[in-house]
């Protein structure tokens, strides 16, 4: 199970973790899952919708919504393999990402991370954004982001409001900045990460 501890030692359980699945539930789930991504392949985000991918599957597309709900739910759970592995690496990784380093030291090593896995997946994220803009900030991903940045932060700041200041925090980190940023401007990942440093040295020292 992945989980956290807070500043008072307490063991905290990530939200947005799914529960066990029926047999034939989770084959219906990759079979979603491999008809979207075959749809994304091949044809671009636009292409995936509700009624298409309930074709490609050959699943009624009223169990494509039971299952996911919209479009954006449905691209985010295309991640959701990798973003198990990057929860992994923050929670239980080496050092600085992982435990057993200073608490700004894991925050700024998890920013870096989150930049290079929001710029890795781009396309699929942006995918999602565009469907549903504020569907973001209700899924399991960001939730367990939030939880882990805030409770960094208030080891680092207890006395800031840490629940918006973690919001903000990963506004930096949104698919739509972090695209404008390196496919219209060119800047690269390593220079967003330089700048984010540059934000938390001003702030959080």
């Amino acid at each position: 199970m992945r989980d956290e501890r807070n500043s008072a030692g307490m063991e905290i359980s990530f939200p947005g973790q799914p529960p066990p699945e029926r047999a034939d539930a989770a084959r219906n789930r990759r079979r979603i899952l491999d008809a979207a991504g075959r749809l994304l392949a091949d044809q671009g985000p636009e292409a995936v919708t509700m009624n298409a991918v309930a074709q490609i599957a050959g699943i009624g597309v009223g169990t494509v919504y039971r299952r996911f709900g919209d479009v954006s739910q449905l691209l985010l759970a295309l991640l959701d393999d990798r973003e198990r592995q990057f929860q992994q690496a923050f929670l239980a990784g080496p050092a600085p990402l992982g435990p057993d380093a200073p608490p700004v030291d894991r925050l700024r090593a998890f920013l870096h991370a989150l930049t290079d896995h929001v710029a890795e997946h781009m396309t699929i994220m942006l995918a999602a954004e565009c469907a549903s803009p504020l569907a973001r900030y209700t899924n399991g991903f960001y939730l367990a982001w939030h939880l882990h940045t805030s409770t960094l932060l208030r080891q680092i700041r207890p006395e800031a409001d840490v629940d918006v200041v973690a919001d903000l925090l990963l506004g930096l980190t949104t698919p739509t900045l972090i695209g404008h940023l390196t496919t219209q401007r060119g800047i690269t990942p390593e220079r967003i990460k330089a700048s984010i440093d540059h934000l938390l040295t001003t702030s959080l020292t």
